[in-house]
């Protein structure tokens, strides 16, 4: 039985069965009101006039009029005027939720939740409501679908190659570059790859304090996890063990969440160190383009071999497009990309050809390189205004930045996790203003185990909102801080 609603017609399964005790008619309504029961037919939803359901049925017209007619006695059905025969728009209004087999309640979709002003990771960019990304996305939309390859739509391969030459330092090839549905998709299939390779179980070397996305994607795939240091220029590439990791995630361009950038005598001892041990570095480089002050380091990649390297660049469009996307890419030399490629075969492209067009026609105009400058200019200027907002609060540093969509605020004298805990309790609370509180995350949440001497804080993110939010917002942590500012200078 086909049904129509809001979202169109669909069909309902019903069975007859001719050899039953039950007459038709009787089968028949049993049959819609076990649907109606049962949330698949919905208050105010047509059913079928009653020529088309017996046509379909296989059954005389009588029995459908029939059932119908009981069923409107009921209550379950109600005769409409001018559009058929409708559910009763009144079930369930005073039943409370609906529920589905098994007892589980079925909601309406909610709508979609705000982030919270300060919540880290909140992307800037407002490129997808430009004319240059709805005219990229036209475009796309006007051609003949088609599938992707499954390493990406070559164009934009060839375009990302090119962004990364220009942006990152890294002369390399198309072939080199693989699209994926963002950062952790990525590393999945890496650590897929690696994982059919080594023979064993996998063993991870992670940053702490660092980024828990990744951490816990590598986790996820059985892989051990093993701290690794980091100071304020970002990993200590002279603890690094021997023998013992497959795998190495760091962040160079910006380390998470702390910000230190690592120098270049670090990096060439991270490359030497992985040619020595066989290890893969994935070079998380989320904000490398993000950066308002100072000059760029070449990344890692730019420093790899491209043929026999150790260097996995991992990338997303979220923070300079939108992370509505879903789409990034990954590059890596000729020897780990001949351990991807096979397994990508098999998985199917992870990113609409539309998407993936979309973004070819947007990087070939240029467009992305503008949006990030005018991503660029307002980081900065939100980093001078949170910095000059939150200045002169006893107990309390604001972490120079040099870049990125997040800012760190430590609690300067002994570490006093109660305080940080407090604080946040407090941020997440929702208020008038905010309703979905502050959102700013606890500086300990972000080290694997145990953070020991080091210091207690914040991490809160200066992307999102709109201007006047992010203002308001900054100016509500303040007075939340200073009424704490005696414990944190104690």
């Amino acid at each position: 039985m086909r049904r129509t609603g809001p979202s169109g017609p669909s069909e309902i399964p019903l069975h007859l069965d001719r050899t039953a005790e039950a007459t038709l008619p009787v089968q028949l309504a049993a049959g819609l009101r076990d649907a109606i029961d049962r949330d698949t037919l919905r208050g105010g939803e047509s059913v079928p006039p009653t020529r088309e359901l017996a046509r379909r049925a296989g059954v005389a017209r009588g029995v459908v009029v029939a059932a119908y007619e009981q069923l409107i006695a009921e209550g379950y059905l109600r005769a409409g005027h001018g559009r058929g025969t409708i559910v009763n728009p009144d079930l369930g209004r005073s039943a409370g939720p609906r529920r589905v087999a098994g007892g589980s309640e079925l909601r309406d979709p909610e709508p979609t939740r705000r982030r919270p002003p300060l919540a880290p990771g909140a992307p800037l960019s407002d490129a997808t409501t430009r004319p240059a990304w709805r005219a990229a996305w036209r475009e796309a939309a006007r051609r003949p679908l088609a599938g992707s390859p499954p390493a990406g739509d070559p164009r934009l391969r060839y375009e990302i190659a090119e962004h990364l030459r220009l942006m990152r330092g890294t002369a390399r090839s198309a072939d080199d570059v693989l699209i994926t549905a963002g950062a952790r998709e990525g590393l999945g299939l890496l650590l897929t790859a690696l994982g059919t390779t080594r023979g064993h179980g996998l063993v991870v070397g992670v940053e702490n304090p660092g980024y828990p996305s990744l951490r816990g994607v590598a986790a996820r795939h059985g892989a051990r996890i093993v701290p690794l240091a980091v100071d304020r220029d970002g990993l200590r590439t002279a603890d690094l063990p021997s023998g013992l990791l497959d795998a190495v995630i760091v962040t160079p361009s910006h380390q998470y969440p702390a910000g230190g950038s690592l120098p270049l005598q670090r990096r060439r001892e991270l490359l030497e160190w992985a040619g020595r041990t066989g290890v893969v570095v994935v070079e998380d480089d989320y904000d490398s383009e993000l950066r308002y002050s100072g000059s760029p380091l070449p990344a890692l990649a730019a420093l790899d071999d491209p043929l026999s390297g150790s260097v996995v660049t991992l990338g997303t469009f979220s923070s300079t497009v939108s992370p509505a996307l879903s789409a990034g890419f990954l590059l890596a030399p000729a020897n780990l990309r001949g351990l991807l490629e096979p397994i990508r075969a098999d998985l199917g492209a992870p990113v609409s050809s539309v998407v993936q067009v979309a973004l070819a026609e947007y990087l070939a105009a240029g467009e992305l390189r503008r949006n990030i400058t005018r991503v660029r200019r307002r980081t900065s200027a939100r980093r001078d205004e949170l910095s000059d907002t939150l200045a002169g609060i006893a107990g309390v540093r604001v972490r120079p930045m040099s870049g990125g969509l997040n800012a760190v605020l430590e609690f300067t004298g002994a570490p006093d996790a109660d305080a940080e805990r407090r604080i946040v309790a407090r941020a997440s609370a929702p208020t008038s203003q905010f309703p979905t509180g502050l959102g700013v995350a606890a500086l300990g949440d972000y080290w694997q185990h145990h953070r020991g001497a080091a210091g207690a804080g914040l991490v809160l993110g200066t992307g999102g909102p709109d201007e006047g939010e992010f203002r308001a917002s900054i100016a509500e942590l303040r007075a939340m801080l200073v009424a704490e500012s005696r414990s944190l200078d104690s």
